[in-house]
């Protein structure tokens, strides 16, 4: 039942501006139906709860970017604003909520891991194996179908609380 809703939200999302010329611009908006549905599953500390909800793409990623920052137009998490920060460094001055890595940035996971230590950042990546090593959240895909990888503990580690709605969404990897 979890999972009809999560995809009925994720069509209902898409039924707007669907661009189907490019397959980057396809996966980008699935992407995006999941990073914004994630907002609703993972709970972030008390201290994240103000300001603006920042989703940082770490190297390049326009089409991903370009959905992202449509959505925050049309969006909110919980009661916070959306904010789009595309970076290809790493930028300590920013406290993101949520963490992409694109899969063409060319740092090591544990240099971002290290960036991110002692926040509550949510790291979602795109490359094999990445749940099994510090990133909480991993796309993949599987059957050509958009899925992704969780990694409980990885979440935790950074004071984030994972519903246990999502583990039903989620190829768990310990």
């Amino acid at each position: 039942m979890k999972q009809l809703i999560f995809v009925l939200f994720g069509a209902f999302f898409l039924s707007g501006k669907v661009d189907t010329t490019s397959p980057e611009s396809t996966s980008a908006k699935v992407k995006t139906v999941f990073l914004y549905n994630f907002t609703k599953y993972i709970d972030w500390p008390k201290n994240y709860k103000t300001g603006s909800f920042v989703i940082g793409v770490l190297g390049p990623n326009p089409y991903l970017v370009s959905e992202l920052n449509e959505m925050a137009t049309k969006k909110k998490a919980g009661s916070q604003s959306f904010e789009i920060k595309n970076l290809l460094s790493l930028d300590k001055n920013i406290k993101f909520h949520m963490l992409f890595v694109s899969p063409e940035f060319e740092t090591s996971i544990s240099d971002i891991e290290n960036f991110i230590k002692g926040k509550n950042t949510l790291l979602v990546t795109e490359k094999p194996g990445l749940a099994k090593q510090n990133a909480a959240i991993n796309f993949i895909v599987q059957n050509n179908r958009q899925k992704f990888e969780l990694n409980r503990k990885n979440a935790e580690k950074y004071n984030l609380k994972v519903s246990s709605s999502l583990n039903t969404l989620a190829i768990l990897i310990e």
